[in-house]
């Protein structure tokens, strides 16, 4: 399927919704830290994802991820 557009493509919204939904199954691998929120931005032009997190001394962090989509390659 090509994609027709990008600023964000469909396939950026589906994988930036997937990983919101993984928020538990993600905690999984954090030894020292709890999820406490996930923000979608997902109306941005690269969706970004914003996780909140609590470690064991009540320390609060985030994590950015940026999804971005490269161009196909025809």
């Amino acid at each position: 399927m090509r994609t027709e557009h990008y600023n964000p493509s469909q396939l950026e919204l589906e994988f930036s919704n997937g990983l919101t939904e993984l928020k538990e199954q993600l905690e999984n691998f954090l030894i020292h830290n709890k999820i406490v929120k996930v923000e979608n931005r997902i109306k941005n032009d690269s969706p970004m994802l914003v996780f909140y997190l609590v470690d064991e001394d009540g320390d609060e962090h985030e994590m950015v991820l940026k999804v971005i989509q490269r161009p196909d390659r025809f």
